[in-house]
């Protein structure tokens, strides 16, 4: 069968209890019916006014458009159940997929919760996962188990937690229904997204080296004018307020297995002199765009009269002593763990040309750890200038370049970034002033909601321990 590449959405505004099942039902079929009929905007309309700010009306036509150019219409709903308290589960039989579409409502039965993912008809059902992860603490040892017991057999996470500058590595393997720990922590994975970070260290190193400006448009490193006029900034692009589309309109989605590969000089360029289109709904405003990241990565190579590649390599990979880091698959060998989709299927690796910055590197938890541990010292600007929020989105939230920002309840500051390839999902977690940060990396896809819940849950625990332990 034909595997659908799809760009899959995951947001949750708050953990408000589940209301009745009646709410979700009446709900999800009018998703169904406005999904159907392409009526996009009327399904904006039932968003949370969290939902609404955080994923504006252009990123959500943007995104259910793709969806169902993909998968097709939604022939049928069935649900299934209530998972973790806050959110309802439908199988959903569409024409070319079937897919589970989760949600949470608050409490005035506005959507405040959506992720789509592959549905899961797992074989595994009424197995019992056995723990093996003895010797680890207990505490993490049960959020671990807990939140891969349910992953397909092969999977394998590599962990790195920070607790006072300290790091500690953790490795745990699912094999024939056993969680069981994995020494190996050189492990290389695909991080995905996690690249956006990078490739705004790189703008970031170059404009504290006065090369060039935040606020200075790229137009000028381009030899013919963008459709139109328009005009970009680095800045725009490193926070995601550039007015862009998430993916350029001529990237070839038929490809599903490695979507990226073909998408080159020639077809950029073909982009921006022709078919560029600024969104006036979502410029100035946050919308993730990989499509702006990866120009931003392109753009900062031609501003020095190299490739991005090259550039991440110097300013990051050698400053930082990151080895084990590399902007291409080949010749990694058994040192890149196979990357598996959902259903714990064999996943072609992705291969990035022109839009690497948006989510080309491969890394080692080892090496992350290295990036993180730099992020706590204070004589380093440029990572400093990352930090700092360059966009509110919400009151809790932030972008500053490349790092999402979110501001607890008594202004703690958590620093974060998740990511999502065709075999592979990760995310990064950090606390600078505590000097604490979480990293996991996995060899699965589509389960970026439950690696980001392992990451801010293993992070908690970090909190918990320096609260009762202020000396």
């Amino acid at each position: 069968m034909k595997k659908i590449f799809l760009f899959l959405f995951a947001f949750w505004i708050s953990g408000y209890s589940i209301a009745q099942s009646d709410s979700h039902n009446l709900v999800v079929q009018s998703f169904q019916l406005h999904f159907n009929e392409g009526r996009y905007e009327l399904i904006f309309e039932n968003f949370s006014q969290e939902m609404k700010q955080a994923l504006p009306l252009e990123g959500t036509k943007q995104f259910l458009s793709d969806l169902k150019n993909q998968a097709g219409k939604i022939d049928r709903l069935e649900f299934l159940n209530f998972q973790q308290g806050t959110y309802a589960v439908y199988k959903t039989k569409f024409e070319r997929a079937i897919l589970a579409i989760n949600i949470s409502l608050d409490n005035q039965n506005k959507i405040n919760g959506l992720f789509i993912k592959p549905y899961e008809n797992s074989t595994q059902t009424g197995k019992k996962t056995l723990d093996e992860l003895d010797g680890y603490p207990e505490e993490i040892r049960s959020i671990i188990f807990g939140k891969t017991k349910d992953l397909p057999n092969q999977a394998r996470l590599s962990i790195a937690i920070i607790e006072n500058g300290e790091v500690k590595n953790y490795g745990v393997k699912k094999i024939e229904d056993k969680i069981l720990p994995d020494e190996n922590h050189t492990n290389l994975f695909e991080i995905g997204s996690i690249t956006k970070v990078f490739t705004s260290s790189v703008l970031a190193s170059l404009v504290l080296k006065n090369q060039l400006g935040l606020k200075d448009e790229i137009n000028p490193y381009f030899d013919f004018q963008f459709k139109n006029g328009e005009k970009i900034t680095f800045e725009s692009l490193s926070n995601h307020t550039s007015g862009l589309p998430r993916l350029p309109e001529n990237l070839d989605l038929s490809i599903a297995e490695n979507p990226y590969k073909n998408y080159r000089e020639k077809e950029l360029e073909e982009y921006l002199r022709n078919l560029i289109d600024q969104k006036k709904e979502t410029y100035g405003k946050y919308a993730y765009s990989n499509l702006g990241a990866g120009l931003l990565g392109y753009t900062l190579g031609l501003s020095q009269n190299t490739s991005f590649q090259v550039l991440l390599q110097k300013e990051i990979f050698d400053k930082y002593g990151m080895n084990q880091s590399y902007t291409s698959s080949e010749n990694l060998g058994d040192l890149l763990v196979k990357g598996l989709n959902y259903d714990g299927n064999d996943a072609a690796n992705w291969d990035f040309d022109v839009l690497f910055g948006g989510g080309g590197i491969i890394s080692s938890t080892q090496d992350l750890a290295k990036f993180a541990l730099a992020q706590f010292n204070p004589s380093n600007l440029e990572l400093e200038l990352t930090r700092q929020p360059t966009h509110m989105i919400n009151e809790n939230s932030a972008i500053g370049l490349g790092w999402h920002i979110q501001t607890s309840k008594n202004k703690i500051n958590t620093y974060w970034h998740n990511g999502g390839t065709g075999g592979y999902s990760s995310c990064i977690v950090l606390n600078v002033d505590q000097e604490d940060a979480v990293i996991v990396l996995s060899n699965v896809s589509g389960i970026n909601q439950i690696i980001d819940e392992l990451t801010f849950e293993l992070l908690g625990i970090i909190r918990n321990n320096t609260s009762s332990n202020p000396n």
